[in-house]
């Protein structure tokens, strides 16, 4: 390797490495996120899930769902090598080695489960999300991506464009927690007999908020790291596009609820940034910068509606993780077909709006579908699967109590004059 070559691969090494370790400080994010939404008796057990996402996502990531995702095709279906990071990986060709190249999609795979953590925040079985976590993270996203973005995946050989992870992360992570949502079913209360949504009030908004602020800043590690090259021309573009449609998301969903509610709804406008970050996430190197404005402002608006959808359907999503990621990501990805600038892609490709026909944007609405009903009917089936084997739910008793003291033992915040007894506390008394 010659001096140049050695320097290149030297500086995209670091540049991986670096966008890795932002994006899983996205998880730091995650977990304040939930915690502010969530009631304060259930701070705890997001932490504890979000330790589940990382620890046991990486492991499994690394042992099986790493070669499931990108070892040499079979059928264009799946991966047979690169388990435990072996086997034959020729086939991969970067500037960088593919142990560096595993860390950066393992920070991916994690952000993946820790979307469906959210919908199913307040009441899940914590040995049942474990479970879950481990099929996520080693069967349901690893042959996901396979399909789009390894060396011989069908969607991918068929044209299909997600830069960063549209519709392979945020809408397939998305419909799983809907399904997820569905099968656990709605938190205690919060609906009426008659089917009305009733308020479940957040426990710490401003919490909440600085975790909306951290996954915005790793989202630049999250569409700009996807180049793998650190002297990537695109960078500046992505990075500007990726800003340009969460303010959008935010600045939408301040004025439509300030229409729609008569006040800026604070939750909404939290979730109306991230929306934006998710709709970008798939065309962010192939759009203009109105087209990523646009996409940003009609990601948030869109999340308003869909959480009002789920809410008059009797589905309980405690963070807007359907909203957010599915409605968003599926927004996107469809948008890559109809605003990709010409040749942005490869030469002689453009979205509708460009010139380029249906061509690209029929392969984004057919891999779209198809990824959204995997995640969606996986989700489904493995959650029943795992409800043979343990509960998915917690029980009456502990989610009244809050799952920090009846599942973890612990609570979230102690009290400042004498001392818990958890005991007490595990009965239901104060």
């Amino acid at each position: 390797m010659d001096a140049i070559q050695q320097l290149s691969s030297g500086l995209d090494t670091i540049w991986v490495v670096l966008t890795a370790a932002m994006i899983l400080l996205m998880e730091g994010g995650f977990a304040l996120l939930e915690a502010g939404f969530v009631r304060q008796k259930n701070a705890v057990s997001i932490i504890m899930k979000v330790f589940v996402d990382i620890a046991f996502g990486a492991l499994i990531f690394y042992f099986v769902g790493f070669g499931l995702m990108y070892g040499k095709d079979a059928a264009g279906l799946l991966g047979t090598t690169g388990f435990f990071m072996g086997g034959d990986l020729t086939h991969i060709v970067l500037n960088i080695s593919h142990e560096t190249y595993w860390l950066f999609q393992c920070a991916f795979v994690i952000a993946v489960i820790s979307i469906v953590s959210g919908a199913v925040a307040e009441r899940i079985n914590f040995r049942a999300y474990i479970l879950y976590t481990i099929a996520m993270t080693g069967i349901i996203y690893p042959i996901a991506g396979h399909w789009v973005w390894a060396v011989g995946g069908w969607l991918g050989k068929l044209g299909m464009v997600d830069f960063a992870g549209s519709a392979v992360i945020h809408a397939l992570g998305g419909f799983s927690a809907l399904a997820a949502a569905m099968i656990i079913g709605p938190r205690i209360g919060k609906f009426s007999a008659d089917g009305t949504a009733n308020i479940v009030p957040p426990s710490n908004l401003p919490l909440a908020s600085v975790g909306a602020f951290i996954l915005w800043f790793g989202w630049f590690g999250f569409n700009s790291g996807s180049t793998l090259s650190a002297t990537n021309t695109s960078i500046g573009h992505i990075a500007v596009t990726t800003m340009l449609a969460a303010a959008a998301g935010s600045a939408a969903c301040i004025l439509f609820t300030m229409m729609r509610y008569r006040k800026a709804d604070p939750p909404m406008v939290i979730n109306g940034a991230l929306a934006g970050l998710v709709g970008i996430t798939a065309g962010c190197a192939f759009v203009s910068d109105v087209a990523a404005i646009l996409i940003g402002a009609i990601c948030g608006i869109s999340m308003v509606y869909a959480t009002e959808i789920l809410e008059s359907k009797r589905i309980d999503d405690p963070v807007g993780a359907f909203p957010v990621h599915g409605v968003s990501g599926s927004i996107g990805t469809l948008a890559v077909g109809l605003c990709a600038q010409p040749d942005a892609i490869r030469e002689g490709t453009a979205g509708l709006f460009y010139g380029g026909g249906f061509s690209l944007l029929g392969v984004q609405a057919l891999g779209l579908v198809t990824v959204c009903v995997w995640g969606f009917v996986l989700t489904w089936g493995i959650m029943k699967l795992i409800n043979l084997i343990v509960p998915i739910r917690v029980s009456r008793d502990e989610e009244l109590v809050g799952l920090d003291v009846g599942i973890h033992g612990v609570p979230a915040y102690s009290q400042e004059d004498g001392f818990l007894d958890l005991q007490q506390l595990k009965n239901g008394k104060s």
